[in-house]
């Protein structure tokens, strides 16, 4: 599987929030110091995934994001389509 920095970013951001919002909402800023992400970047994503309900956004002092529902039942492909990327298939076989 072939993906754009976006993809990845994006899987990588919420495996980081799935691992730390257990206590509190996670700062983006915390997110990008940890996985080396672009704060303008990572808003951009967290953006879209917001709008897809994907997570969500706590307000206030101890505010940030925390994942909208279970991780177990987050799926790659709601992740790329919240996104808007396109999955490649890179040396896959095809069946005929």
């Amino acid at each position: 599987m072939k993906l754009t920095s976006k993809g990845r970013y994006a899987v990588m951001a919420l495996v980081d929030l799935a691992r730390f919002d257990n206590i509190n909402p996670v700062s983006l800023r915390d997110i990008s110091l940890r996985q080396g992400i672009s704060l303008d970047y990572l808003e951009q994503i967290f953006s879209k995934l917001k709008k897809n309900e994907i997570v969500k956004s706590i307000r206030g002092t101890q505010g940030g994001y925390v994942l909208n529902k279970n991780p177990n039942d987050i799926k790659l492909t709601n992740i790329f389509h919240a996104v808007d990327e396109k999955v490649k298939t890179v040396q896959c076989k095809k069946r005929i």
